[in-house]
């Protein structure tokens, strides 16, 4: 009997503890857990294209099919959702119009807090060509995507990705 009790008391601990509260009280000491992240949007054929309606002539002939694949090696250091957590870079979630270096839960480079630039379909292609080259002293170790097809299709796909529904 003391085994079955001791067996259902650590499958409840374990329960708790895949919950995500880890056996705390939900009181956190005056602090608020984060939100969750909210999961990808999947948006229509028709909100797509008008979200990419929204870039330059250049991106509008984009393949999203070689831009969601291409997109795949951002995927190691950034999260795209909504509310998606920083990693070794910081999460996409309405980087376009965004100030270079202004998401204040992330710690940014000195030369990328002091970039200056807003995030544009432009800029972002510039910097995924080569970012060592737009930001010699940047952190993010990419060496870029030397395909100008390739940049294209990443910046549209991105932009479906990273921005609210139209």
């Amino acid at each position: 009997m003391r085994a079955a009790l001791m067996s259902g008391g650590i499958a409840a601990l374990l329960l708790v503890v895949a919950c995500g509260n880890g056996g705390q009280s939900s009181s956190s000491g005056g602090q608020t857990a984060a939100p969750a992240p909210s999961a990808p949007v999947t948006l229509t054929d028709a909100q797509k294209k008008a979200l990419i309606a929204q870039l330059p002539a250049t991106y509008q002939a984009a393949d999203l099919s070689n831009g969601e694949a291409k997109i795949a090696i951002c995927r190691s250091c950034h999260s795209f959702n909504q509310g998606g957590e920083d990693m070794t870079g910081p999460n996409l979630w309405g980087i376009f119009g965004r100030k270079a270096g202004s998401k204040t839960e992330f710690s940014y480079s000195d030369a990328m807090k002091a970039a200056g630039w807003t995030w544009d379909a432009d800029r972002i292609n510039q910097w995924i060509t080569n970012p060592r080259a737009v930001l010699p002293s940047t952190k993010m170790t990419f060496v870029g995507m030397p395909d100008p097809n390739d940049r294209r299709d990443v910046v549209a796909y991105l932009k479906t990705i990273t921005s609210p529904a139209p």
